[in-house]
């Protein structure tokens, strides 16, 4: 039996994370969570489960909202903007799935913050992963009806906000990626500028443990020069490594003092422009970047 046990969610696992992954936003917290959710399930009689893809997705949903709420107060109190943390992904991850390379991306994972736990689980568990409303209702606790109503209210809300998705082209986002590069390091504020989108923000997530801006920059002079201010202290630093990376389904920048990750850049490209750059710095986030990951729906 045991397993049998380990066979089935070895073989559900990628799925499994990337539901916890996307209603914690928190890699870390996942495995933490899977673990506990994997004990769980070792005690389980099989004989008793008819589908167990449902059955783990509803018992890793469940530990996921007490994970989620239990965090609340510490998010509260959270120094600067709170950003998720960054997913690793191997550079063959991004798919032709659309829709998995959108619920991932930095842009949905801030945007679902937006919403209440219950929120946020229906969405993905619907949304997402195309759960039925009588699996989500058992998951979440709640009434058919009620997740009807909850389901509704989050798609709304989400579709209000979010911004078009459309996938960039590899090539292209290869060639925006390195003119960035190029330009930041050298100092070429023209260049830089010709790339950014003119709304374009900078939102950097330390928690109060690194060098960051407490309040998001937006503006293309303000975010370029920013940049320029970045790179250039970045390269008087001995020892300071960038390297290229796929994080959560988009071009990301990390910079490496050593073996240690001491930040990470995301970048959110929309029509040959540079739209977001999320910055991470805070420390107990860059604990998973030595890990890529596998994501699965």
């Amino acid at each position: 039996m045991t397993e049998q046990h380990a066979e089935r969610f070895t073989l559900l696992r990628p799925l499994l994370f990337t539901i916890v992954y996307e209603i914690l936003g928190s890699a870390t917290e996942s495995d933490d969570v899977l673990q506990d959710s994997y004990l769980r399930w070792a005690e389980v009689d099989l004989a008793t489960v008819r589908d167990t893809r449902s059955y783990l997705a509803r018992l890793v949903t469940r530990q996921t909202l007490n994970a989620l709420r239990a965090s609340a107060r510490r998010r509260e109190d959270y120094v600067g903007p709170w950003l998720p943390e960054p997913l690793l992904l191997d550079d063959t991850d991004p798919s032709a799935d659309v829709v998995l390379a959108e619920s991932v991306s930095m842009a949905m994972l801030v945007l679902l913050e937006t919403l209440t736990p219950d929120e946020r689980a229906v969405f993905v568990l619907r949304e997402v992963f195309g759960f039925g409303y009588d699996e989500i209702a058992a998951a979440v606790g709640k009434s058919v009806t009620t997740v009807h109503q909850v389901a509704h209210r989050s798609r709304e809300h989400v579709q209000a906000r979010r911004r078009r998705f459309q996938p960039v082209d590899a090539a292209e986002t290869v060639q925006i990626t390195e003119r960035f590069r190029t330009a930041s390091v050298t100092g070429d504020m023209a260049g830089l500028l010709s790339l950014l989108a003119p709304n374009v923000t900078w939102t950097a997530d330390s928690g109060g443990k690194a060098t960051a801006a407490r309040s998001p920059v937006v503006g293309a002079q303000k975010v370029a020069g920013l940049l320029i201010d970045l790179f250039r202290t970045g390269g008087r630093t001995p020892g300071m490594r960038i390297q290229m990376v796929n994080c959560n389904n988009g071009p990301a920048m990390v910079a490496h003092l050593g073996d240690r990750a001491e930040g990470v850049l995301l970048i959110e490209i929309i029509d040959g422009k540079i739209t977001n750059f999320y910055a991470v710095r805070n420390p107990d986030k860059l604990v998973a970047m030595t890990v890529r990951r596998q994501i699965s729906r």
